[in-house]
């Protein structure tokens, strides 16, 4: 899977698709997929996670190479195997993938993987993405990017170690004021200060509340899980 690097890309880690791809990196990511379908085909299978990363690793191959049915049905087994087996980061992960799919679910998809990365320990880059995409999504005038945005602060702040918490936390605030700017053309502190305040984002029991409607909107009856039993296996 892909690794994120702040400093350089803070977009790295969501393996956005480029603008099409030439004739050799078509090559290229063809020779990549021979590899990794070699590796699935050869995988023992006594590893249910060791299959579902090299169906994942598949997947995001096959989105590049724009065969995204292929790649939703790798990416969706990989996910009800990670479920499965609690494994939060490889399910959000899944989730990432198939929503990049563009597929009838894939915004359901999205939904249920921000759920899963603000419920569980998820890794922040990660979170960042996911909840990144609900910016994508979400009308420039909707409080919805707004309450994205600052939860990826607050969970950068929660779950990012030392190293990286001083980059992850700038791009946060970055990406805030571009929301806040496309939102209420805010554009100096003082106007995003008042913004903040007049939209309740400095108190995570005001806006995590209010984002779990926005995800709900975004699921809609299309939940694959119970979320319910799901908080039963938060660590303590």
């Amino acid at each position: 899977m892909t690794e994120s690097h702040p400093d350089s890309d803070p977009y790295a880690y969501m393996a956005e698709l480029q603008d099409g791809l030439t004739d050799a990196e078509k090559i290229e990511f063809e020779q990549k997929l021979s590899g990794k379908k070699l590796q699935l085909k050869n995988c023992s299978g006594t590893d249910p996670m060791e299959r579902a990363r090299l169906q994942l690793d598949v997947a995001e191959i096959l989105v590049f190479l724009e065969r995204k049915e292929e790649a939703w049905s790798l990416a969706r087994s990989a996910f009800d195997t990670a479920l499965a087996n609690e494994s939060w980061q490889d399910a959000v992960e899944a989730c990432n993938v198939l929503y990049q799919t563009e597929q009838a679910a894939s915004i359901p998809a999205l939904g249920m993987g921000v759920w899963l990365a603000v419920t569980f320990p998820v890794a922040p880059e990660l979170t960042y993405a996911m909840l990144d995409h609900v910016i994508t999504e979400t009308p420039s005038h909707s409080d919805g990017a707004a309450l994205a945005a600052v939860t990826i602060r607050y969970v950068i702040d929660l779950r990012a170690d030392d190293e990286k918490h001083g980059d992850w936390s700038l791009l946060a605030n970055n990406l805030i004021a571009r929301v806040a700017a496309r939102h209420s053309n805010v554009q100096d502190q003082q106007a995003l200060d008042a913004w903040m305040d007049k939209l309740g984002l400095r108190d995570p029991q005001v806006f995590l509340p209010r984002l779990s409607q926005v995800v709900n909107a975004i699921v809609g009856d299309s939940w694959w899980f119970d979320r319910n039993a799901l908080r039963d296996k938060l660590p303590d």
